[in-house]
C-alpha cells in the first residue's frame, strides 16, 4: 500500500472479516442467478437464464428479484474485464495487474473484496499495489456534496481552462493519501503552465521550418547552453522516472514545471535566440537539433499529466512514430552529463540576475544600456565569460563591458556578487544622481509625515482607550513600516552623497 499507513486500515478488515450479504433491494443491479420453484421448492442455479427447475422440470419458477452488490460485481473487475473464466490472450497479458488506484474510503468496500475474489477464483492476487489517492474536497476543506452545494463539475473546468489545466492541478497538487482542496487559482496556474508550453513550442516551431527528425544532430560543436540544456534534460527524465516509480506525483509536477518554465522557457530559448537569429547557419543547425530534440523528450515527459496539449504539439514537430502514447520514454544517459556546462551557465545566469535585479532597485529599464565591469576571481573564470560574452552584452544590455581579473573599481557603482566574480555598475551610468537625490529626499519628507502622524495617533490616549486592539496592532504595523523604509531611503541617501 502506498502510503504504507494504509495496510493497517486493509489488515484491520481481513483480520476481522464476518460473512458478507450479498443480496440487495435495488432497481439496477445484476441479478442474482437463482430461480425458485413453487412445485418442489428447490432452487435453481444457473448461468443461463432457467426455464424449467432443474430439480423437477416444473416450468412454475421464479427468478430472485434481489440483485447482487454493487461491490460484487467490482470485486471481479481484475479478470472478468480480460476473459475470465477463458484462458485468453488478455488474461495472459495483463493478469495480475500492476498497481490499483483507489481512494481511502473504500479500501474495504472495493480492494479488499478484489483481492479475496482473485485468489479465490485466479489463485493469484489482482494487483501488486494500491495506490491510494484522498479525496477533492472544497477550498474549507468541507467534502463536495449536494446538500452544501459545494460540488465543481469537472465539465465546468474544463470549459474555463481546459482538460490537461484540470489534470496536472489535480495529479501533481497532492500527495499519495492526502486529500486535495480544490482551489480555482491552482487550475488557472495550471493553464498558465500550459499557456507557457504552447507558446514555447510555437517560438520553436517557427524557427524549426521544414527540420526534419532526420536533421536532428546531437554531435556538432554544443554551446555552453546546449550542453547545459541537454543535462537538464537528462537530469530530469531520470528524476522524473524515479519519482513516477515511486508515485510522488506532487514532486514529479514541481521538477517538470521548474524545468521547463525557469530552464527550457527562460533561459534556453532565450539563448537559442542569439544563434537562430545570428548568420552562422553551423550554429543555427546544431541549436535546432537540440531546440527539437530537448521539446520532443519534454513533452513526452509531460504527456501523463498534460496528454491532449503534448500529442498536439508533438505532431507538428520533427518526430517519428504515430502518436507520442507510444513514443519511447525518455531514459537518463550518460553521455549528456556536461557538469562543466552547468558550472558555466549558473555563472551567466548569476551575472544576468544581479544585473537585471541592480536595475530593478534602481527603477532603470531593461531598454537602457548600462555600463558593466566584471573582476572575475581567476582565470579560468575570465575564460568562461569571454567565451560567453555576447550572452552577457546581450542579456545585460551593455554599453560598454570590462572583465578583467584585476581591475579599478569605480567610486559610485551599484555592486553585486556572484559565485566566482564581482560585479560593479557605475551609477553615473545608470541614473542622474542629482536628480534621484532629490527623489530620495523628497520621499524621505513624506515618510517623515507619515512616522509623525502615527506617531500622534498612538499618543493620543482617546484614540488608545477607544479604538480596537487590532486597530491599535495595525497603526503600530504601519508605524514600523514606515520608520523602516524611511532608514532605507537615509541609508541610500547617505550612499549616493558619499
Amino acid at each position: 500500500f502506498v502510503p504504507e499507513r494504509f495496510e493497517k486500515i486493509y489488515l484491520q478488515w481481513i483480520e476481522n472479516v464476518r460473512d458478507w450479504c450479498i443480496s440487495r433491494q435495488l432497481w439496477w443491479g445484476h441479478r442474482i442467478p437463482a430461480w425458485y420453484c413453487s412445485d418442489c421448492g428447490e432452487i435453481t442455479v444457473s448461468r443461463e437464464d432457467a426455464a424449467v427447475c432443474s430439480h423437477c422440470g416444473s416450468a412454475q419458477i421464479e427468478q430472485d428479484e434481489d440483485v447482487l452488490d454493487t461491490w460484487f460485481s467490482s470485486a471481479l473487475w481484475p479478470f472478468s474485464t480480460l476473459g475470465w473464466p477463458d484462458d485468453s490472450e488478455d488474461m495472459k497479458r495483463y493478469y495480475p495487474t500492476d498497481v490499483l488506484v483507489t481512494g481511502y474510503d473504500i479500501i474495504y468496500f472495493w480492494v479488499a473484496r478484489m483481492i479475496f475474489t482473485a485468489l479465490e477464483f485466479t489463485e493469484k492476487i489482482p494487483f501488486r499495489d494500491v495506490l491510494i489517492h484522498g479525496l477533492v474536497r472544497d477550498a474549507e476543506g468541507r467534502k463536495m456534496s449536494k446538500s452544501l452545494g459545494n460540488g465543481v463539475d469537472p465539465l465546468d473546468v474544463i470549459e474555463k481552462y481546459g482538460a490537461d489545466a484540470m489534470r496536472y492541478m489535480i495529479s501533481t497538487s497532492s500527495t499519495p493519501g492526502q486529500d486535495l482542496r480544490f482551489r480555482w487559482e491552482r487550475v488557472e496556474q495550471a493553464r498558465n503552465f500550459a499557456n507557457k508550453i504552447w507558446n514555447a513550442s510555437r517560438f520553436a516551431l517557427m524557427n524549426l521550418g521544414d527540420f526534419s527528425a532526420a536533421d536532428i544532430v546531437l554531435s556538432g560543436e554544443l554551446g555552453t547552453a546546449d550542453r547545459w540544456i541537454l543535462h537538464r534534460l537528462n537530469e530530469t527524465a531520470r528524476d522524473v522516472t524515479r519519482l513516477i516509480d515511486q508515485y510522488e506525483f506532487g514532486e514529479t509536477g514541481r521538477l517538470l514545471y521548474n524545468f521547463i518554465w525557469d530552464d527550457l522557457c527562460d533561459w534556453y530559448i532565450e539563448f537559442a535566440k542569439l544563434p537562430l537569429y545570428g548568420d552562422d547557419e553551423a550554429a543555427k543547425r546544431t541549436t535546432k537539433s537540440v531546440l527539437a530534440y530537448v521539446l520532443d523528450r519534454t513533452l513526452r515527459l509531460i504527456h501523463p499529466f498534460m496528454p491532449f496539449i503534448s500529442e498536439e504539439i508533438w505532431q507538428h514537430l520533427p518526430h517519428e512514430g504515430e502518436t507520442i502514447a507510444l513514443a519511447e520514454w525518455p531514459v537518463y544517459s550518460p553521455s549528456l552529463e556536461a557538469p562543466d556546462a552547468v558550472s558555466e551557465m549558473n555563472l551567466l545566469i548569476g551575472v544576468i540576475r544581479s544585473v537585471r535585479n541592480i536595475r530593478a532597485e534602481v527603477n532603470v529599464p531593461m531598454s537602457k544600456k548600462v555600463e558593466l565591469l566584471i573582476q572575475a576571481a581567476d582565470a579560468d573564470t575570465l575564460r568562461v565569460l569571454q567565451k560567453n560574452e555576447e550572452y552577457v552584452r546581450r542579456f545585460c544590455n551593455t554599453s560598454s563591458l570590462t572583465m578583467a581579473t584585476e581591475l579599478a573599481h569605480p567610486e559610485k557603482a551599484m555592486t553585486a556578487v556572484v559565485t566566482g566574480a564581482e560585479l560593479f555598475l557605475p551609477l553615473s551610468g545608470l541614473i542622474d544622481i542629482a536628480q534621484e537625490i532629490a527623489r530620495l529626499e523628497k520621499e524621505l519628507k513624506t515618510l517623515n509625515a507619515e512616522v509623525e502622524r502615527v506617531d500622534k495617533k498612538l499618543a493620543n490616549e482617546g484614540f488608545i482607550a477607544k479604538a480596537p486592539a487590532k486597530v491599535i496592532e495595525e497603526e503600530k504595523a504601519k508605524r514600523n513600516d514606515y520608520a523602516e523604509k524611511r532608514e532605507k531611503v537615509l541609508a541610500r541617501i547617505a550612499e549616493l552623497k558619499g
